[in-house]
This record gives structure tokens, C-alpha cells and sequence, in this order.
């Protein structure tokens, strides 16, 4: 039998106690996890940006959980294709219209869980300064640039607390996670010895700097695509998601140009893969609880110290039915 000892994701509060009214309403889940990770768990700050419909997933759960506060950051208005594979939009044009899409997100969520602080916050994910994000204990972020990522990771990683950063994508029927909780170490029990663990986690943009022909051969060809797509929509000055197959030739072109530069055999990269990508930007709502329920895990894991960390990408394809973890570092 394990056991778990808490990891500090630099958390205030972390000597205040559960009130009545938190040991009633999460009674259940304190027996599976125990009072001490819920009570950091309600303690967490939780910042999110870009309403997809994976996000929605994902911010249902840890709000059910009873996340101490989450802020919603995404000024797009609202459409009615919002609501396709994102639940939490009301589908009725005189609910939604004109509104944002965490505005409307932010409405719905208070629904799920009255204990839970659930704010908007207004701006573009790039403009944000280094305080702004030392206000949470977690940073998740999705529909933004390459670049956009790879600036939240760099910022969370210039604070002196630790912030646990997490970058989601969801294309048609795949998607992708990726996770940096920085240097966490933890400590396990198993029977009577505890063990000191200790990983190190790197950046996104160190990890995507990784040469190709140095990952193992298995590698997820998911990860290559999603690379690909990833450094079109920069290219081409697109924001996240704003492709379609009238850009298949020229995604194609850019594959075979990233292929040599990187040394890697095209087979890699599968042009079937590449033009499911391309053809349904779009999320499949299926494919969104999958990945929605995997990130929940994931940053309840990080708050509380429970289980084994997601180390640092994870991929998810509906055509093959797998989640695979992929470590890619340096070391």
C-alpha cells in the first residue's frame, strides 16, 4: 500500500482547516483522497485562458472538486459555433449574444459548485505581466500562439513560488497536454520506507527544442504533427486553430522542410495525420472529456500531492484509442 506526503505548490493559508460546510459538500472525495489534499485544494488559485471546449471539460471537474478560485480569461464573443463542443455555453442566441465567451463560461460554472470563486478577467494572455500571474497557483492556457505559450511559461517561471503551468491543444478527434511543474519533489511511502522523489521538469519551450532525431523511434507521431501545425499558424501570422484544407499543400511543403532540417524520416509524419489536422480544427466533443478529464487529474494531482505526475506530454488519438505519455527533454 502507497501513501503520499503533500507537495507545496507555495499555496498561503496552508494552516487553515476545512469549514463544516466543505467537510459536508466533498465528504466523498475527502474519503478517497483524504481532508489534508482537499483542504489545499480549496486553498488553490486557478487561472485559465481560452474557453475551448476541452477547457470547459477540464474546468467543470477541478470547480466539482472544489478548487479554492478559478479566473477565466478569453474575450472572444460568443458564436453559435462556440456551443458545438463547449456545454457550458447556453445554446440560445439571446443568452449569448454579444457576451464573452468567459463571461458566459463564468455563469455557467458558478451553477456547479456555489463554493467556488469564479471570476473574469479581461486582456490578451501575451500582455499579462510577471505579478499578474503570481497571484495563481496554477496556469493553464490554450487557443494562443506558439509564441504566446512559450511567454506564460517563461513569466510563471520568473516568479519565486512555484506555478504549476499547463498547455492544452485539441484538433478534431487528437490532442495534446503539456505539463511543467518546474523541480517537484515529493515524497512516497511504500510499506515502511519512504522514498524522496525528485523530477525536473522543462520548459515548453526548451522541451519543443529537443533535436527530433534524438527521441526515441516509437515517438507519437502526434507530437511531430501538432508541431508542424503549430509553426504554420506562426508562420503565417494565424491564430490558433485558423486553418483549413485550403493550407494542406503548403502544411505539406513545411513538413517535408522541417523533416530535413530536423533529420527525421518523413514516415514520422504521417500526411493523413497532417490533413485530419487541418480538415477538422474544430474539438470533438468526445475527444474533449478525454483530455478535459486527464488535465483535471493532472492539476488535482499538483495541489494536492496525490499520485505520480504526468511527465511532461501527453497525447490522445480516437482513431487508436491510446493516451501515451511522452518525456521530452534535454536530459
Amino acid at each position: 500500500m502507497m501513501s503520499w506526503s503533500r507537495l507545496r505548490l507555495g499555496m498561503e493559508g496552508d494552516g487553515e482547516e476545512l469549514t463544516a460546510q466543505e467537510t459536508a459538500l466533498y465528504d466523498r472525495q475527502i474519503r478517497v483522497w483524504g481532508a489534508d489534499a482537499q483542504r489545499r485544494l480549496s486553498k488553490a488559485h486557478v487561472l485559465v485562458y481560452g474557453m475551448k471546449g476541452t477547457v470547459a471539460e477540464f474546468c467543470k471537474n477541478i470547480v466539482l472538486a472544489g478548487v479554492g478560485s478559478l479566473t477565466l480569461v478569453d474575450d472572444r464573443v460568443a458564436t453559435e459555433e462556440a456551443f458545438s463542443s463547449n456545454f457550458l455555453i447556453p445554446p440560445v442566441e439571446d443568452v449569448y449574444g454579444g457576451k464573452t465567451l468567459a463571461e458566459l463560461c463564468c455563469n455557467s460554472l458558478k451553477d456547479f459548485n456555489p463554493m467556488v470563486r469564479v471570476s473574469v478577467e479581461k486582456g490578451d494572455l501575451s500582455s499579462f505581466g510577471v505579478e499578474f500571474f503570481s497571484k495563481f497557483n496554477v496556469v493553464v492556457v490554450s487557443c494562443c500562439s506558439l509564441s504566446a505559450k512559450k511567454l506564460a511559461n517563461d513569466k510563471c517561471r520568473k516568479l519565486s513560488k512555484r506555478v504549476a503551468f499547463y498547455a492544452v491543444d485539441c484538433r478534431d478527434s487528437c490532442g495534446e497536454v503539456f505539463v511543467d511543474l518546474q523541480d517537484y519533489k515529493y515524497s512516497k511511502k511504500k510499506q515502511d520506507e519512504t522514498i524522496e522523489c525528485d523530477l525536473k521538469y522543462p520548459s515548453f519551450e526548451d522541451a519543443l527544442s529537443v533535436p527530433w532525431r534524438s527521441l526515441h523511434r516509437r515517438m507519437s507521431k502526434l507530437y511531430f504533427a501538432m508541431r508542424v501545425i503549430e509553426k504554420f499558424e506562426e508562420a503565417e501570422g494565424r491564430s490558433a486553430g485558423e486553418v483549413s484544407i485550403a493550407d494542406l499543400s503548403a502544411v505539406l511543403k513545411l513538413k517535408k522542410d522541417l523533416c530535413t532540417a530536423q533529420s527525421l524520416n518523413e514516415s514520422h509524419v504521417p500526411d493523413t495525420l497532417l490533413e485530419r489536422l487541418v480538415t477538422n480544427a474544430k474539438e470533438f466533443p468526445p475527444v474533449c472529456a478525454v483530455i478535459g478529464g486527464i488535465l483535471g487529474q493532472e492539476v488535482i494531482k499538483a495541489i494536492s500531492g496525490k499520485g505520480d505526475p504526468l511527465k511532461n506530454f501527453f497525447f490522445f488519438d480516437v482513431f487508436d484509442g491510446k493516451g501515451i505519455i511522452e518525456d521530452i527533454s534535454a536530459n
